[in-house]
């Protein structure tokens, strides 16, 4: 075990934003947390990161654990002209050629010499996720990293996230709502609305009446029928901005 959460609930005002929360992210973990809108989402990750203290139960973490987090909003001050390197390099303990060297394994060497402020939304993310796995963490959390970018930029950041799974000694826990995405690539999903109403592999998770009830008859029927072909059946368009 990386870490868990043990029965946490936090209430603001009357409300309760998370209602006795058990989850345990284990070694090569690949967990996507899904949810409408006001479901607790980033209020479960403030807490499992440590932001914030839940007002009930624990969360506990194994020993030495290394968390990176690459957060939903990201802004740029376009006015300071800086490379992403040099972006990186802000990070004193990161060596130059480490970052070098992982951006070769991943093929974005180039994205290096851009400007950060000329990175699309779809090179953005790929450059903030470099920066989280230099310092090679057990853990990768992601709250909504495909928000603002269109279908192809989503395949291909996808697409990116998966080969770090596949390469690396990694766990990843992610807050999505691409559900298509999601079905296709991640090992698990949690279905959250402030409790967690089911949770399991995406390819029976379909079925459970709690993500039925949540997401509708018609989406779980498509989702269900989406098959793990992922790689094959869908290519980046050339000259996507998000790509």
């Amino acid at each position: 075990m990386l870490i868990k959460a043990n029965n946490i609930s936090v209430v603001r005002g009357n409300k309760k934003v998370l209602e006795n929360i058990n989850l345990a992210i284990d070694s090569k973990d690949f967990i996507t947390i899904l949810g409408p809108n006001g479901a607790g989402k980033s209020m479960l990750l403030k807490c499992l990161l440590g932001f914030f203290k839940p007002d009930k139960g624990e969360i506990i973490k194994s020993d030495n654990l290394k968390i990176s987090y690459s957060p939903q909003d990201f802004i740029i001050d376009k006015s300071i002209p800086i490379t992403a390197l040099d972006f990186i390099m802000l990070n004193k303990k990161i060596k130059r050629d480490a970052i070098i060297n992982l951006s070769k394994d991943f093929f974005i060497e180039d994205l290096l010499k851009k400007q950060l402020s000329y990175l699309s939304g779809g090179e953005l993310q790929k450059v903030l996720i470099t920066r989280s796995l230099v310092d090679n963490p057990d853990l990768l959390i992601l709250d909504e990293p495909t928000q603002n970018l269109d279908v192809s930029g989503q395949l291909n950041f996808y697409k990116f996230l998966n080969k770090i799974y596949e390469e690396r000694d990694i766990s990843i826990l992610m807050v999505s709502h691409d559900l298509h995405m999601v079905i296709s690539t991640t090992k698990k999903v949690i279905c959250l609305s402030n409790h967690i109403c089911c949770s399991g592999e995406p390819s029976k998770i379909t079925q459970d009446p709690e993500f039925i009830t949540l997401f509708g008859h018609d989406f779980a029927n498509m989702m269900s029928l989406y098959k793990h072909d992922f790689n094959h059946t869908h290519h980046t368009h050339k000259g996507d901005k998000n790509a």
